[in-house]
């Protein structure tokens, strides 16, 4: 999408044009709750933020001047919480994706919190921000050697039994490692023999899912996946996804007039009674099976230190960890 623009003063003085997108993630590309909170801070109250495009290496600027919602993505926003007191007086609308696997026992994700914690976390902030705003994904189901489509479930089944009450949703995806060759050349490097999920791997795992779900009564989801599930009550997801939005922040005008929302209010607690929706927000941008609406991602590449072996993106570990502690010596 082509955001709007407006000129804006740098730090140095200088005059350049920048975005000034509605909707910010933050972010697919990396871990910006668990890593870079304080700096996205630090940039919303200097008012923009440098972005540079993955594809060209052009920087690009981003300006906060309009931004009226915020989409966290994390695997341990711990880091978050202690400024959520800064984002509700600054930009108060927001959600959080929070993504909550089981791959201890694999070794898939080596930098994470335990799986205790990481459940402990979603519980605090569940309770803090409420269940509505705190989205489930366990994301990507992956298969190996030692992890078949038996398996999975009973690790989704731990932590959902956890979870419940404290989340409406969960959106899972199946890995594909066969589209990303760094991918496979990075759980090679780990020996981990990884299986691709085949039609009935898939179908066996969400008539699984179904029959869990039973007992949490979660909304369940797809992120970008092809084949439909809707047999098993398993719908497309919208990670970024308006009809979330004008449930949760009907009230913000300039946000529903953004997205181009006609809404009927009534009864004297002013309660929505009808919603029109005037414009197709999906964001032509993002993956062909994607449903998302337009944002404007932040984030970059090749900077998480999560060093999740399944991570797309990141192109090796030496690079993203390079980028990491070149970020912290810029700290000091």
């Amino acid at each position: 999408m082509n955001w709007e623009k407006e000129d804006i003063v740098l730090e140095d003085g200088k005059v350049v044009r920048a975005q000034t997108p509605v909707i910010i993630s933050a972010s697919r590309a990396t871990d910006i709750p668990a890593f870079y909170t304080d700096w996205l801070v630090d940039r919303i109250k200097k008012g923009y933020v440098e972005w540079v495009n993955p594809f060209n290496g052009v920087p690009l600027y981003v300006s906060f001047a309009k931004t009226r919602l915020i989409i966290f993505w994390s695997k341990n926003p711990t880091p978050l919480f202690k400024h959520l007191d800064f984002f509700d007086a600054t930009i108060p609308n927001y959600y959080l994706q929070y993504t909550l696997n089981d791959y201890e026992k694999e070794g898939l994700e080596p930098n994470v919190p335990s799986l205790e914690s990481r459940i402990d976390t979603f519980i605090r902030f569940s309770e803090k921000i409420g269940k509505e705003k705190i989205i489930w994904r366990f994301d990507p189901l992956l298969l190996t050697d030692q992890l078949d489509v038996n398996e999975l479930p009973s690790r989704v089944e731990k932590i959902g039994n956890r979870l419940k009450g404290y989340t409406e949703k969960l959106v899972f995806s199946f890995a594909d490692i066969r589209d990303y060759r760094k991918v496979k050349s990075n759980l090679g490097k780990k020996n981990i023999n990884y299986r691709e999920f085949d039609l009935e791997s898939m179908k066996e795992f969400a008539r699984s899912l179904q029959q869990l779900n039973k007992k949490w009564g979660f909304e369940l989801a797809t992120c970008a996946e092809e084949l439909s599930l809707e047999e098993y009550t398993i719908l497309p997801n919208k990670c970024v996804d308006d009809d979330l939005i004008i449930r949760l922040f009907s009230h913000d005008f300039r946000l529903m007039d953004f997205l181009k929302v006609k809404i009927t209010y009534g009864d004297v607690f002013n309660n929505v009674l009808h919603v029109e929706k005037l414009k197709n927000n999906k964001d032509k941008g993002q993956r062909k099976y994607c449903g998302c609406i337009v944002s404007k991602d932040i984030g970059r590449y090749n900077t998480c230190p999560h060093l999740c072996t399944y991570c797309y993106a990141n192109t090796t570990e030496q690079i993203a960890m390079k980028n990491w502690n070149e970020y912290n010596l810029n700290q000091k």
